[in-house]
């Protein structure tokens, strides 16, 4: 069983997007907001009010909290599904069209986990609902995925235990990423290859 302090659901969507994401958000506690942003909270606004209702029998669960001892984390599901046979259906809300994206999936994988673990039962399947499509992607909670959510809690808890930073992607996900102004990974990237020239010139063997 984990000891140290378990960390947010959350997290785990930011560092499979992105680990500076991850570590601006969640080590140095910045955040900012963009057009994509202020979508996903209009979005989950729909979800963010506990609560539960009936609907043919089937019992509906907005805004649940979730926790997993075992894999030190802790948030909350914005819908999960209670059918009558017995199976537990977890649904993360997502701005956008549907497609499918892995970062998605792992926070999918690990709220299913987490209801496996407080509930006893197996949550082998959940959804994403894509609200610009009004459609839902289901998603299979697999061995691959699974294990996936346990290596990238890992790296989480081993990134915040460090202190340290994860260095800036810069590339394609820069230009939709709400800490672009904060994370500067342009600047970063030419800091980077001015040092990298001055190695190669004064150490040419190297």
């Amino acid at each position: 069983m984990i000891q140290a302090d378990p960390i947010p659901l959350s997290s785990l969507q930011h560092w499979a997007y992105c680990p500076r994401q991850c570590g601006l958000i969640h080590l140095e506690q910045t955040f900012a907001d963009n057009v994509h942003t202020a979508r996903g909270q209009a979005v989950h606004h729909l979800v963010d009010t506990p609560g539960y209702e009936i609907k043919s029998g089937m019992r509906v669960e907005r805004a649940l909290p979730l926790w997993s001892d075992r894999l030190g984390l802790i948030g909350k599901a914005d819908l999960v599904e209670f059918h009558t046979d017995g199976t537990v259906f977890p649904v993360e809300f997502k701005h956008g069209a549907k497609r499918q994206k892995l970062h998605d999936d792992i926070q999918l994988a690990a709220q299913a986990m987490c209801l496996e673990d407080m509930l006893g039962r197996p949550v082998l399947k959940g959804s994403i609902f894509h609200a610009s499509s009004h459609r839902r992607r289901e998603v299979a909670i697999t061995p691959a995925l699974r294990q996936l959510v346990g290596e990238t809690a890992e790296a989480i808890r081993a990134m915040l235990a460090s202190g340290t930073l994860p260095p800036p992607a810069n590339d394609a996900r820069c230009k939709e990423c709400s800490l672009k102004e904060i994370c500067q990974p342009e600047a970063i990237a030419s800091v980077d290859r001015q040092r990298q020239q001055c190695r190669d010139l004064f150490n040419p063997g190297e």
